[in-house]
């Protein structure tokens, strides 16, 4: 079994530009969002999904510094939801255009989510392709998106993203 390898941890000296957002206003919608870190220490992406504009999404970003991950089988979040269904993402490569998703649904409570590599689907503007899951050979961003097709206000909370 694999140790815990932290990807991410938030604190309260979490520099706010180590994350980016990424919202529908990159194609005309009016979504909006922001993620700050609140006096806990932990990472708070919130805003608003508007279907305005065929919009429909928001996102935040995280950039990994080449991770080779092939020690390990799964991320590991840990988040405080509203909720609402959310996707958490990455990227193998930075040059690839696709995503691997997974989408997993809040509660309310602080929840530590187990994402095995193996159910991460690959995803492009909101399709679907046909190509293998997540292999985990390598690792270039992470992210969370909420886009459920409704307009809707949101707040995660983010404490940390591990691999094991």
């Amino acid at each position: 079994m694999s140790q815990n390898t932290t990807i991410f941890n938030f604190s309260k000296d979490t520099k706010k530009n180590s994350w980016i957002v990424v919202n529908d206003d990159v194609m005309g919608g009016i979504s909006n969002s922001t993620i700050t870190v609140n006096t806990n220490g932990y990472g708070v992406f919130r805003g608003s999904v508007s279907l305005e504009n065929n919009g429909g999404f928001a996102s935040v970003r995280h950039a990994v510094k080449g991770a080779n991950l092939t020690a390990h089988s799964k991320f590991i979040i840990k988040i405080k939801g509203d909720g609402k269904k959310y996707q958490f993402r990455c990227k193998a490569r930075s040059n690839e255009r696709h995503s691997y998703v997974y989408d997993f649904k809040t509660n309310g409570d602080w929840q530590e989510i187990e994402i095995p590599f193996s159910e991460m689907y690959p995803r492009f503007r909101g399709n679907n392709l046909n190509m293998s899951n997540y292999a985990g050979d390598a690792l270039s961003e992470v992210a969370f998106l909420i886009g459920n097709n409704k307009p809707e206000n949101f707040k995660l909370e983010i404490d940390y993203i591990n691999v094991q």
